[in-house]
């Protein structure tokens, strides 16, 4: 088994990615939900906020309002009690609310399905929309977190990446588009459990040997 120093790009992606497909062949989003809807709330209501939190956090959301023309009738009053718990509420508030009345006004009441078009929507940047998308149409979008933005650099899978479009566009150039939409949570669920911000766990990483930061901490 080839260490970082004699392996090519190319290789330490088939090595990755190889990995994940033997080991992770079933890799989905924490976040809990049963339709197109309920994941486009989750979404929003998880930025800067843990899955976790979410989760406990919907159920509620959804007995009230169990749609999008059930959530387009809500006012301010009524809605942020019921996610006063998650970061930003107030702005996540305004966010649903306007999300669920532009979707009534401008696509007849159906989340729409494009990046271009969930862009458009109050709460939904390039990441969210990106998630949407590869969920549930297992478009080839790739959604970069903290997680996926941290794991591909320290790994080596993206190179002087500033910004997490600037690491998206290296992914989806290197990943085959049939494995972009899973490849997003692999490397999210590896960054979540295995290589944390802090004291990343590399005894118990598989992905050392393709790995330019294991090198660097073990060559020091």
């Amino acid at each position: 088994m080839r260490y970082i120093y004699s392996m090519t790009k190319k290789e330490r992606y088939q090595f990755v990615l190889n990995y994940f497909e033997t080991h992770v062949p079933q890799a989905e989003t924490e976040l809990i939900y049963d339709n197109p809807y309920q994941l486009l709330v989750a979404v929003i209501l998880s930025a800067q906020c843990t899955d976790k939190r979410v989760n406990l956090t919907t159920p509620a959301i959804f007995e009230k309002y169990p749609d999008i023309p059930a959530l387009s009738t809500a006012t301010f009053d009524e809605l942020f009690p019921l996610i006063r718990s998650i970061s930003y509420p107030n702005n996540k508030t305004k966010h649903l609310i306007g999300m669920a009345n532009m979707v009534m006004d401008d696509f007849n009441g159906e989340i729409p399905i494009t990046v271009p078009e969930l862009v458009k929507l109050p709460g939904v940047g390039r990441k969210t929309a990106n998630v949407i998308t590869s969920v549930i149409d297992h478009q080839p979008n790739m959604a970069v977190d903290t997680h996926v933005f941290r794991v591909s650099a320290r790994i080596g899978l993206t190179t002087n990446a500033k910004t997490p479009l600037q690491a998206e566009l290296q992914l989806i150039k290197n990943i085959p588009k049939d494995k972009v939409h899973i490849a997003h949570h692999w490397l999210i669920l590896h960054g979540r459990y295995i290589c944390v911000a802090r004291s990343p766990k590399c005894g118990e990483c598989a992905l050392r040997p393709a790995c330019k930061y294991y090198q660097k901490i073990t060559a020091a």
